[in-house]
């Protein structure tokens, strides 16, 4: 099975996984560079922060999602092999996002 706890160095995803990460990361990219532009042109500062804002949300969800598969596939997988380990994991990986 796929793993992706500590003591591996990487995760096999499926292509409908990668397909679905790297459009994500492609908006953010897009919604960057657009504000990018926004202060190049010299946009009213709180339009600016809009689209920041907008870009916090995206990477929320891609964090979200990419978490929701971690959970799904790594953690439950090495939990069932008695790795109680990538709780500790998970916890310290969560504590680390919510900061």
């Amino acid at each position: 099975m796929d793993k992706c706890c500590r003591c591996h160095d990487s995760k096999q995803r499926t292509d409908d996984e990668k397909k679905r990460l790297i459009n994500r990361l492609n908006r953010i990219e897009g919604q960057i560079r657009g504000i990018k532009g926004m202060v190049e042109r010299d946009a009213y500062c709180p339009d600016i922060m809009v689209q920041a804002s907008a870009v916090t949300a995206a990477v929320n969800s891609f964090n979200k999602e990419l978490l929701g598969t971690h959970i799904r596939t790594c953690v439950a997988d090495d939990i069932r092999e008695g790795k109680d380990e990538v709780i500790d994991e998970l916890l310290d990986t969560l504590q680390r996002l919510m900061k």
